[in-house]
């Protein structure tokens, strides 16, 4: 399996986190060095590891923000 590489550009919120260190996060990541992503996912406390998550464009973001809104 290749190697991913990803930086963390923006933190935008931690929404949780687990008696283990690992926190449900909203960051903005750059995959592979392409365009970042709005993404959330799991991360360990040094963010060397991830559990599986979900990466949105800004207008998925946006979709999802108003979607949320009518809750």
């Amino acid at each position: 399996m290749p190697d991913i590489k990803y930086e963390i550009v923006e933190k935008i919120a931690v929404l949780s986190t687990t008696e283990k260190g690992w926190s449900k996060e909203l960051n903005l990541v750059s995959w592979n060095e392409r365009e970042p992503k709005y993404d959330l996912r799991d991360w360990n406390e040094t963010h060397d590891k991830m559990g599986k998550g979900v990466t949105l464009t800004k207008e998925e973001i946006q979709k999802l923000k108003d979607a949320i809104s009518k809750i």
